[in-house]
């Protein structure tokens, strides 16, 4: 079994979701006491959503880099990023590092393609929602990607941060999220991507006549995939 290098804590509450899941994967597929080999590295989001505010990405990804760094001497055989958002510097912690990242919307994009579905809504932070770095590696895939409208991507991205990543889980919101989650089935998204880790938390595939993609649990299983290999 492969080590796992988690960079967690953006927010702690999805981190919980990822090693909860690792876990209970490798349970599942082993049998008996066996749980997943991991490390874990979770970083104070406070000082990482100072950076994203400010736009400083590349000192985010320096930050993230030694953290994978870390990883990397303590015995980490790959590097999952428990977060959408932080892929956007991917490039800056690659550099500094050895061992591979798996990277979640590549994980997304062919757990997508196995479900023959060729247009999708994606939720999320506003800056994974309306930059390129993640909707373009979906996109690369032959996926159609449609975002919410401006006042929509304004108030998911206040739910993620002011509720989700402080643990509150308000019925208000999630109704609208189900309802953002209507209008872009109106505009013909056949599945949703749940493009924050905190966004399950909140979002259930009960709530959506379409399937929605969980890119926290389709990460958190792919590295076990890969664990395992």
């Amino acid at each position: 079994m492969k080590t796992i290098g988690l960079i967690g804590g953006m927010s702690w509450e999805s981190s919980v979701e990822y090693y909860r899941i690792i876990n209970e994967e490798v349970k599942n597929r082993l049998g008996g006491l066996h749980s997943a080999q991991c490390l874990l590295y979770s970083v104070n989001f406070e000082e990482i959503e100072r950076f994203q505010k400010e736009g400083n990405w590349e000192e985010a990804g320096e930050m993230l880099g030694n953290v994978a760094l870390s990883l990397e001497k303590g015995g980490a055989d790959f590097i999952v990023i428990c977060t959408n958002t932080m892929h956007k510097v991917i490039d800056l912690i690659e550099e500094k590092i050895h061992i591979p990242i798996l990277h979640i919307a590549d994980a997304t994009a062919n757990q997508i393609r196995t479900s023959n579905v060729h247009t999708v809504g994606l939720l999320g932070t506003k800056y994974t929602m309306e930059q390129d770095f993640y909707k373009g590696r979906i996109t690369s895939n032959g996926i159609k990607v449609l975002i919410p409208d401006v006042h929509e991507r304004e108030m998911i991205n206040k739910v993620i941060y002011e509720e989700l990543c402080l643990g509150n889980i308000n019925q208000s919101s999630r109704n609208y999220y189900i309802n953002v989650i209507k209008n872009l089935v109106d505009k013909g998204a056949e599945g949703i991507i749940l493009g924050c880790t905190e966004i399950g938390l909140l979002v259930k595939q009960e709530d959506s006549k379409v399937p929605l993609f969980n890119t926290t649990e389709i990460h958190a299983i792919e590295s076990v995939n890969k664990a395992l290999q």
